[in-house]
């Protein structure tokens, strides 16, 4: 794995700006010549995503004025020449290409370069006129059919801008991850609330407007931090609610324009590629990435298609929440998951998703309904087929990855959670946010489930690393999201379990 200076790639690019943006790269067109002249447009970063044996997604978004509604960019098209290179020198380019950015896309940058070398590491960068983008290092999947030694990734969630500084992102980066994983609230859509943020959102009410969102996405892409870990490797992205708005709930949502504008907004600052746009008030998210055949990752969408969350009357409204017809991920997705986990070609399977998987049932009766009506015990019988469903394909090593809940969680899974002997089916590890608060005040959960291993109260997020023989996963925390200065917040393992290949069950480590 090559030695890479990220800060210096970020850097690279601020320096540019200050300097008027006059950089000259040889080998690099000066695309735009045509166009009118711009300012430094590439403040909000780079990325790259989505990752396939052969190509990969590259990202970037004009901003000359980044707290512009508009971004400072009008509604000019701007030719934007890109490059991707086996070394941080350049000067060994296989690929490059063209786009144009449009207003209609808020002046994002989606390139996609096919024909690469499996399993291969790349450096990127981008340009238009004289300015060139920081650079990226990304890489491809394994081919397909490969049995790769080891794989390392990282999850995250919930980033609440105003609540504290991203110092878990830097973190993340430094352990020069694989692959990224963020599952949900990669922005918020209301104000924090709270007296005591360190920091602001532009003054606006509830973002529902395209422009308005564009903005606030734009104020995240700023912090230097967050830059750091989307060019440090390929993400993998999906939305929660807050992109939108704080629960909300599939095709019967009654603000069907407020989803336009977010899944559009969503699109144009993730490195997604085209054939993910959205379509009017729906975009196809749920994908399967495959890395040869040691790992799988089913990157799930649990708000699109959900059916509206049981009203539970004081948790006595059982026969709604059980019924069986009541759905969490739609029927199509729920035949997708289980087709795609008929074919046994992977070693691990890896369901990346929002929303809490395993049974939380707060007073531990099962006569009672003492649970989250927006998290899978919402939708008991939809996550039983799932369950039942790997249990019948054999799948050898199902782990769901969680966020949404502000804490560390560690969790067996259970076919039957009432029947406290029930044998292990699974594995969930849930993260905690990289910044959004959670309670400090220890939940009850663990005692009554018992299937529940270990709850953590740090913002941080979740290491991993992947052999055919193991799964280790480390939970990751900083000890302060608060303090501005990066030497005050240091990052630490706050707990470390096992998974051994064939044997469901959460072992210390």
């Amino acid at each position: 794995m090559p030695t890479v200076n990220r800060r210096l790639f970020l850097v690279t690019g601020l320096a540019g700006a200050a300097a008027g943006g006059a950089l000259v790269v040889p080998g690099l067109a000066a695309a735009g010549a045509g166009t009118a002249a711009l300012r430094y447009p590439f403040h909000l970063g780079v990325a790259s995503g989505d990752p396939r044996p052969d190509r990969v997604v590259l990202w970037t978004r004009l901003a000359q004025a980044p707290l512009d509604l508009d971004g400072g960019m009008g509604t000019q098209n701007v030719p934007v020449d890109w490059q991707l290179a086996t070394d941080e020198a350049f000067t060994d380019i296989v690929a490059s290409g063209t786009e144009t950015a449009v207003p209609a896309e808020g002046h994002s940058v989606h390139a996609e370069p096919g024909g690469l070398t499996p399993g291969a590491h790349y450096f990127y960068r981008f340009r238009t006129g004289t300015h060139v983008s920081p650079v990226g290092r990304t890489r491809t999947a394994p081919a397909e059919g490969s049995t790769p030694a080891s794989l390392s990734f990282a999850f995250a969630s919930c980033a609440h801008f105003e609540e504290g500084w991203y110092h878990a992102f830097r973190h993340l980066a430094k352990g020069d991850p694989d692959v990224v994983l963020f599952l949900g609230d990669y922005m918020y859509e209301n104000n924090s609330g709270h007296s005591d943020v360190v920091r602001g959102y532009l003054d606006l009410d509830e973002v529902d407007k395209l422009d308005e969102h564009r903005l606030r996405y734009a104020q995240h892409k700023l912090d230097p931090d967050l830059q750091e870990a989307h060019a440090t490797a390929p993400w993998l992205a999906v939305f929660d609610d807050h992109e939108l708005e704080n629960n909300w709930w599939g095709v019967d949502f009654d603000q069907q324009y407020r989803k336009q504008n977010a899944f559009q907004a969503f699109w144009e600052n993730m490195p997604l590629p085209r054939s993910m746009k959205p379509v009017n008030s729906a975009i196809p998210l749920y994908r399967t990435i495959t890395w040869g055949t040691l790992a799988r990752f089913h990157m799930m969408d649990t708000r699109q298609y959900r059916w509206k969350q049981a009203p539970n009357n004081n948790n006595t409204n059982c026969t709604e929440l059980r019924r069986t017809d009541r759905t969490l991920t739609g029927s199509a997705q729920e035949r997708w998951l289980l087709d795609s986990l008929t074919s046994r070609t992977s070693g691990w399977d890896f369901l990346g998703q929002q929303v809490f998987f395993a049974q939380r049932d707060g007073d531990g009766r099962a006569s009672t309904c003492d649970v989250s009506e927006d998290a899978w015990d919402g939708y008991p019988a939809n996550r039983d087929r799932i369950v039942q469903g790997w249990i019948d394909r054999k799948v050898r090593n199902p782990v769901v990855l969680t966020g949404d809940v502000h804490r560390h969680w560690a969790c067996d899974l259970r076919r039957n959670y009432n029947d406290h002997d029930a044998p292990f089916v699974g594995t969930e590890l849930v993260t905690t946010s990289i910044t959004s608060r959670g309670s400090t005040t220890p939940p009850a959960y663990p005692e009554r489930n018992p299937h529940v291993h270990y709850v953590g109260h740090q913002r941080g997020f979740v290491r991993a690393r992947v052999t055919p023989q193991q799964l280790t996963a480390e939970f990751m925390g900083v000890s302060s999201v608060l303090v501005r200065d990066p030497a005050k917040s240091t990052l630490s393992v706050v707990k470390r379990f096992h998974v051994e290949d064939g044997r469901p069950g959460l072992q210390p480590g």
